[in-house]
């Protein structure tokens, strides 16, 4: 199974559509066993793949007296000050939404969970078993349903906070959606001196606790490793609208600008955390187009792009677009799974 985290310090990139259709894709296309968790406190991969209604009947009950486990569900007895997650995770099934995948839904008050982590980091790198147990929920997680899938995709917001980090000490991958704009390249830089940072006092934490309690770690199966520390695999670049003339596209000098410095950014920023055997060139996974009307469309019926049908309300040039953007999709997804391959 492969924990992929989704992550870029700018907002507003499309990385919750691109990550919940990657997800329909790699389950629908490719016949592979997907979960997606909603780490974001916004839930907006939630409210995509099961729709507002869905979202409203989850988030304004008092409690979820349901099967399914939220995130928070997840992370209660952390937040009632124990070191372990919940032993039952029964997530959304694949044939309850059109995406086609399992999903662990998000919930608001996630973000309540962020002071309890942030706690947890200060023991942890103080040496305390307790908080290095706490920072390491994901991974506990990711050994759990280890069995259940080959992916699992995580939507994170873009804070630089203690829900991130904690979220990355769980997972195998990272990939960074990218915008025409210099504020994502300013991200990545963020990311960048973030990750160095926190790696280095996650690695001095854990040797400490080793020196004053001997077999600890080893008691309560804390991993010595980071495999996000050579879990970079790659970005994608969400183009911005053009005018066109003759058919033919026109581009705009500032924006070209950008797009040509991003695989430069990317290389200072981010080329020290690349997966064991990839090659720097088969960074950029590929170009996602503005789709215009069809994301609006799509998250009204709570469908993945590629799959939208004429009921749905595609009309005129919108089933172009919907070709052209699984056509897109299918091309970031083999590449995708290729740098995944080459950096096992």
């Amino acid at each position: 199974m492969i924990a992929l985290a989704m992550f870029n310090n700018k907002g507003g990139v499309g990385k919750t559509t691109l990550t919940c259709n990657i997800a329909s894709y790699l389950a629908k296309k490719e016949n592979k066993r997907v979960l997606v968790i909603d780490c974001d406190p916004q839930c907006n991969a939630t409210q995509l793949i099961m729709g507002e209604e869905y979202a409203a009947e989850l988030y304004f009950s008092d409690t979820n007296d349901g099967p399914t486990t939220t995130i928070s569900d997840i992370l209660r007895p952390i937040e009632d000050g124990d070191s372990t997650i919940a032993n039952s995770i029964v997530p959304i099934k694949s044939s309850d939404n059109r995406f086609g995948v399992d999903l662990i839904p998000g919930h608001p008050s996630f973000s309540i969970i962020e002071d309890r982590l942030g706690a947890a980091w200060h023991d942890l790198m103080g040496g305390d078993i307790g908080g290095i147990r706490k920072t390491n929920w994901n991974t506990y997680l990711k050994r759990k349903i280890s069995n259940s899938y080959d992916y699992v995709l995580y939507d994170l917001g873009p804070s630089l906070g203690s829900i991130n980090r904690s979220v990355l000490i769980g997972c195998d991958k990272f990939m960074t959606p990218m915008g025409t704009d210099i504020f994502s390249i300013l991200g990545i830089r963020n990311i960048s001196t973030w990750l160095q940072s926190w790696v280095d006092r996650y690695e001095n934490g854990l040797e400490l606790c080793e020196r004053n309690s001997a077999g600890r770690l080893e008691a309560f199966n804390v991993d010595r490793s980071l495999p996000i520390k050579n879990g970079y695999i790659g970005y994608t670049i969400q183009q911005y609208i053009t005018k066109s003339k003759g058919g033919i596209r026109r581009p705009t000098r500032a924006y070209e600008q950008i797009i040509s410095n991003v695989p430069v950014e990317i290389e200072n920023s981010l080329s020290n955390y690349l997966s064991t055997g990839m090659d720097k060139e088969n960074l950029q996974l590929g170009d996602v187009p503005h789709l215009y009307s069809l994301i609006p469309l799509a998250q009204s019926v709570s469908s993945p792009l590629f799959e939208l049908k004429s009921g749905d309300g595609i009309v005129g040039t919108q089933g172009k677009q919907k070709e052209q953007y699984e056509d897109i999709l299918g091309g970031i997804c083999s590449n995708l799974v290729n740098n995944i391959e080459m950096g096992r």
